[in-house]
């Protein structure tokens, strides 16, 4: 895809350089504490806009992109596991930063970071609160001000999730390859002297390891009604509750990636009644109790990678109060994982996406 172009793979999104996206259900954290990552629960079925123009609202089909179906105080995660290439991948809800808090931007910036690096970033389940940690990302509708976009720069005008990619540059990633060449040579030597019990050799050179994004945490496997456009239930993304997991710190010169995106992509949130009135598709059924998941002694996970600086939390994104502060608990009862159900983690595609005005 070196054309720019945005495609959708299944449930995944394919953008330019190798890098891949997914949209994963998952539990809905309590907003008091810190917790470990939940779990996923399939994926976000993707579609996209241009493909239903008679039932989109036009606003939607002037920015272009995908949609997926998201219950109200629905948790989701990104994976992007699979890619295959490094990347700078700036990530925003309602065009606001999730690592940085700062408005969004067209190119990669330092201090503060405004993009996760793939493959060595596995996913990223919330906006960046630093110290080990992030808060949950958790679908609210535009209008109530619980958006991180609402709280940030005072309008919901947005909603929605933004991602745009950044290559390497040419001779920054040739060294990149060369360097991963020579790593899989003295693995396969590794291998070959110990088929054939070769002892004595010089120490070989350790294999590398494999990209976080490819580790098993779960969920990670890899015609329209006509009826007249009109404005849908506009949903963004706020924030739940806390969980431990880094925003990892580039290690490269910010000299090595490009400074033109390329691919990016506008990813509209609907309400269920709505994905069903535009695609003519039953949405997903609705989000598993948290209670029932971890009563059947299914796991929860953490994931370290002792080699990597977390990034620092910024104010903006500090000062997100959780969704719960503004449209009230929904008293579901929360049930703790046992300490045995956590689980360590680590030390042909289709049309192209349509991009538009934003």
């Amino acid at each position: 895809m070196a054309d720019g172009t945005v495609r959708i793979d299944g449930n995944t999104l394919l953008l330019p350089g190798g890098v891949r996206v997914r949209f994963i259900r998952t539990l809905r954290l309590p907003e008091t504490g810190t917790h470990a990552l939940p779990p996923g629960l399939g994926d976000f079925p993707l579609r996209r806009v241009e493909d239903y123009p008679d039932t989109v609202p036009a606003e939607w089909l002037a920015r272009g992109g995908v949609m997926l179906p998201v219950y109200l105080r629905e948790a989701m995660w990104l994976s992007f596991g699979g890619t295959t290439e490094p990347a700078a991948l700036q990530v925003g809800v309602g065009k606001v930063c999730a690592v940085s808090g700062k408005p969004w931007s067209s190119r990669p910036a330092r201090d503060p970071q405004n993009y996760v690096v793939l493959p060595r970033q596995p996913w990223l389940d919330g906006i960046n609160s630093g110290k080990g940690t992030v808060r949950q990302f958790v679908a609210v509708p535009l209008g109530l001000g619980a958006t991180v976009e609402g709280q940030v720069t005072g309008e919901e005008v947005w909603g929605g999730v933004q991602l745009q990619s950044f290559p390497l540059k040419e001779a920054a990633l040739h060294a990149w390859r060369e360097e991963q060449r020579r790593l899989a040579e003295a693995a396969a030597r590794h291998r070959s002297m110990s088929a054939t019990g070769g002892y004595g050799a010089a120490v070989p050179m350790a294999a590398p390891m494999a990209a976080p994004g490819a580790m098993p945490r779960p969920g990670g496997t890899a015609g329209a009604p006509a009826a007249a456009p009109r404005a849908a239930a506009a949903m963004g993304l706020g924030v739940g509750g806390s969980m431990r997991q880094e925003v990892y710190q580039d290690d490269r010169p910010l000299s090595d990636w490009s400074t033109t995106a390329a691919g990016r992509v506008f990813v509209h949130l609907v309400t269920p009644p709505e994905w069903r009135r535009i695609t003519g598709e039953a949405p997903p059924p609705s989000p598993v109790d948290r209670a029932a998941y971890t009563r059947a002694g299914l796991p929860w996970f953490d994931y370290y990678d002792q080699d990597a600086a977390d990034l620092d939390p910024t104010d903006a994104l500090g000062a997100v109060a959780p969704v719960g502060d503004w449209i009230g608990d929904d008293h579901t009862p929360w049930q703790p994982p046992s300490p045995q159900q956590v689980k360590p983690l680590g030390d042909a595609p289709g049309k192209p996406v349509g991009d538009g005005d934003w």
